[in-house]
């Protein structure tokens, strides 16, 4: 896993939580089922665990404040900090692994990204120079919209000739309350296969994600599940692995499956379209709605005249 504009490294942190946590199920799910005739012992748990911090994780970030800030979470966090290199990810790396294994490519598999939106195309520029080091894995990249519908047009046409996008996630315009109030997609790509025009991508508006935001100075106030964020976030998953029939909490407005033209690069923002055909609740909501403007108005009238005749 490698993160091009790693920041404070939090996408990194929260990727080695999962990778760990995943290992350490598999682990005791082998120990239950036996499925090795053997026993995982703490040292084995504890190697693999070791491993994951010091190999399969590499951030690059430019500034060096901020790569101290990286460095410093990832030790706080349980270290993780081995390949968390200040560097120019456009410009100065090779792909290599910064210190455990000098002068050995790093094989990278996954790649996340929150790129710098002011950057060539929103940042898509990170994404390519990520997507042409890797032979294949799965990308997913959060990024200002606009990156879809036109500002990285190029950069777009030429990253399709050799990854799929696999889906496209409109997500809440408040995510980055109190820093940034741009519209944010999340694009989720197959590396290493040229996308086909007959490709289905999976559109996915989730504008609302459960969760409702404020900016007040106390942090633990900021961020409320106000309506099933958990649940939200899994079906958003299964969406995205499984396609329409993991269908449950969203409806079919929010999901969307269609194709995209490789040779277009702006329309990667796509959503379900509306449906202009009234329906019959449609023309009784209508009828109700004059029927109460109606009798409003005659209410309106009556006291009118009375309040006259009162006079």
């Amino acid at each position: 896993m490698w993160d091009f504009a790693t920041g404070s490294a939090g996408l990194l942190i929260a990727a080695m939580n999962e990778m760990i946590n995943d290992t350490k199920n598999t682990l005791m799910n082998e120990m239950i089922n036996d499925t090795k005739n053997t026993l995982n012992s703490p040292e084995e748990i504890y190697e693999k665990e070791r491993k994951i911090k010091s190999e399969q994780l590499l951030g690059l970030e430019l500034l060096p404040s901020i790569y101290m800030l990286a460095i410093l979470n990832m030790i706080m966090m349980g270290d993780g900090s081995s390949n968390i290199l200040n560097k120019n990810s456009l410009t100065d790396f090779d792909g290599e692994y910064g210190f455990i294994k000098k002068d050995e490519k790093f094989p990278a598999t996954a790649f996340v990204l929150n790129p710098p939106y002011s950057a060539e195309g929103n940042g898509m520029i990170f994404v390519e120079k990520a997507l042409n080091m890797m032979n294949k894995g799965y990308a997913a990249i959060i990024i200002q919209n606009s990156a879809g519908s036109g500002k990285a047009k190029e950069i777009n046409k030429r990253i399709l000739k050799n990854n799929t996008l696999l889906a496209s996630i409109k997500m809440p315009i408040d995510l980055f309350i109190g820093k940034s109030s741009v519209q944010t997609n999340i694009y989720v790509f197959k590396v290493g296969e040229r996308h086909e025009k007959d490709e289905m991508v999976k559109f996915i508006d989730f504008s609302d994600d459960g969760y409702t935001r404020t900016n007040r100075k106390k942090a633990k106030n900021n961020l409320k599940d106000t309506n099933n964020a958990k649940g939200r976030y899994e079906e958003l998953i299964n969406l995205v692995r499984f396609g329409k029939s993991k269908l449950n909490i969203f409806t079919e407005k929010e999901y969307y499956e269609d194709t995209i033209d490789p040779e277009s690069g702006t329309d990667w923002n796509k959503s379900a379209p509306i449906d202009t055909k009234p329906t019959l609740e449609d023309f009784k909501k209508t009828v109700r709605d004059y029927l109460a403007w109606e009798v409003s108005n005659l209410l309106k009238k009556e006291n009118k005249e009375d309040d006259e005749l009162g006079k």
